[in-house]
C-alpha cells in the first residue's frame, strides 16, 4: 500500500510540475501530509488527480474551440478568394452591325437604342476572372458559390482570355470544388436572347447528382456570353470556366464556335446567305433646270430597304456588284436635257437628251459598278427639262445586286 501511494505521488508530482500553473501549491500540500496517516495520504492524491482530470478536460476544450475559430478564419479567407477579380464592365462600343436605312446623317445613337443599350447585359456584365475555376484546376481548399452575393451578369474569363461554361461532365474535385457546376443545355445564339438554362453539379458518378438553380445566358456579338449566376443548392458547388473553350473568343466576326465532343472546340466560317438588294422609283412630276438631287416619292420595289425615298439616296448595304438605270424624259424643242449617276460625289453616267423636232424623246442609262458597303448612289438633275406624271413611270431609278462579295 506504501509503494502504491509513493508511485501515486510521484506521478501527480510529475504532472503537477509540467501541466498546471498551480504547480507549487499542489506540491506544498502534498509534502505537507507526508506525516498522515496513509489512507489520508490516499484521499489526497486521488482528490488531486480529479482536479487535473478536471483541469485537462478544460485545456481540451479550448483547444477544440480554438481549432474550430481557425478553421472558419480560413474558410473565410478561402471564401474571400471567390469574390476577388470580380470587376464590372460598362462599355460603350456596340458590336453589332447596324443596318444603314439610307439616312444621309445621324450617326449618333437615337434615345430607344440608348435605352437599349442600358437594358442589354452585354453592355454592363462584371468580369469573372479566378484561374481555379478552370476546369483542369484542383485546389486544396474547396470553394462554395453558395457563399457568394451574386448579382446581376457575369463574364467568365481565365487570365484575360474570355472563355465559357462547359456543356459536359466534369469530373469531380475540378474547377475548385468539390462538385462542379455545368450547363446542362447547349448554349443559345444570338436570336434566341437571353435563355434559362439547367445547371448540374457532378458528385459520386452522377452527372446530376446536384440540380442547381437554373441560370439565365445570352450570346452577345463577338463570340462571347454573359450569364446570370445564382447561388446553388448546396456547398461546395462551384461554376465551371471550360479551358477548352478559350478558342472561341478569338473566332472572327464571320465565325462561329464548334465542337462535336464539347471538348475540342474550334472557329468555323459561316456560309454567307446571298443579300437580295432590289429597288424601283419613279418621280411623278416635271423637274425644270437644276436639282441637285432626285427625290423619287413614288416606291415600287425596295427588296433590302436599301433605298431612302425621303432622300433620294440608295446606300449599298453589304460589299458586291450593282447595276443601276436611271431615265428622263422631254419634249421641247431645241431643248437638252441630261441626268447624272452620282456615285459617292463623283459624276459616273449621263442620261441625254435632246429635242430636234416637235416630238417627244425619251433616255434611258445603265451603269455596273463594284460598291463597298455603306457606299452612296443619287440621280441629280443638271439642266433642261424632264416631264413625267403619276402615270407616265417616264422620271425613273433603279438598281440592284448582281454579286455579293466576302
Amino acid at each position: 500500500m506504501v509503494v502504491l501511494a509513493v508511485a501515486l505521488f510521484a506521478a501527480l508530482s510529475s504532472c503537477a510540475f509540467g501541466c498546471s500553473g498551480n504547480t507549487n501549491s499542489t506540491e506544498l500540500g502534498l509534502w505537507q501530509m507526508e506525516n498522515q496517516p496513509l489512507d489520508v495520504q490516499l484521499a489526497a492524491v486521488f482528490k488531486e488527480m480529479e482536479s487535473l482530470k478536471c483541469e485537462q478536460t478544460t485545456l481540451q476544450q479550448q483547444h477544440v474551440a480554438l481549432t474550430q475559430m481557425h478553421l472558419k478564419n480560413h474558410q473565410k479567407r478561402a471564401q474571400e478568394k471567390v469574390e476577388t477579380h470580380m470587376v464590372t464592365y460598362d462599355t460603350n462600343h456596340d458590336d453589332e452591325e447596324e443596318e444603314e436605312e439610307g439616312e444621309e446623317d445621324s450617326l449618333n445613337l437615337s434615345d430607344e437604342d440608348s435605352k437599349r443599350r442600358r437594358r442589354d447585359p452585354c453592355f454592363h456584365y462584371t468580369v469573372l476572372d479566378q484561374a481555379w475555376r478552370a476546369t483542369n484546376t484542383t485546389t486544396r481548399s474547396k470553394m462554395c458559390d453558395r457563399n457568394v452575393k451574386w448579382k446581376g451578369w457575369y463574364r467568365l474569363f481565365y487570365k484575360g482570355l474570355s472563355l465559357q461554361m462547359p456543356e459536359r461532365c466534369v469530373p469531380v474535385d475540378k474547377c475548385g470544388t468539390h462538385a462542379p457546376l455545368w450547363l446542362a443545355g447547349p448554349h443559345p445564339k444570338i436570336r434566341d436572347g437571353v435563355v434559362t438554362r439547367k445547371v448540374c453539379g457532378h458528385w459520386k458518378k452522377k452527372c446530376c447528382a446536384f440540380p442547381s438553380t437554373p441560370i439565365k445566358v445570352k450570346k452577345c456579338r463577338g463570340n462571347y456570353y454573359v450569364y446570370q449566376f445564382t447561388a446553388p443548392t448546396s456547398c461546395s458547388l462551384a461554376y465551371c470556366a471550360d479551358i477548352n473553350t478559350i478558342v472561341c473568343g478569338r473566332c472572327r466576326r464571320n465565325q462561329s464556335c464548334v465542337s462535336r465532343d464539347k471538348i475540342n472546340w474550334r472557329c468555323k466560317t459561316k456560309r454567307m446567305s446571298s443579300r437580295k438588294v432590289h429597288f424601283f422609283a419613279s418621280f411623278p412630276g416635271q423637274i425644270t433646270g437644276k436639282m441637285n438631287r432626285i427625290r423619287y416619292s413614288k416606291v415600287l420595289v425596295n427588296v433590302g430597304r436599301a433605298y431612302n425615298s425621303r432622300t433620294g439616296v440608295f446606300r449599298a448595304p453589304v460589299k458586291g456588284v450593282y447595276q443601276f438605270f436611271f431615265s428622263t424624259q422631254t419634249a421641247n424643242v431645241g431643248l437638252k436635257t441630261d441626268l447624272w449617276l452620282v456615285i459617292n460625289g463623283y459624276w459616273v453616267a449621263v442620261s441625254h437628251t435632246h429635242v430636234t423636232r416637235p416630238s417627244t424623246v425619251g433616255s434611258l442609262s445603265t451603269y455596273m459598278t463594284f460598291l463597298r458597303r455603306g457606299a452612296t448612289v443619287y440621280v441629280t438633275h443638271n439642266h433642261g427639262r424632264s416631264w413625267a406624271n403619276a402615270a407616265s413611270m417616264t422620271i425613273i431609278f433603279g438598281g440592284s445586286l448582281l454579286a455579293q462579295s466576302k
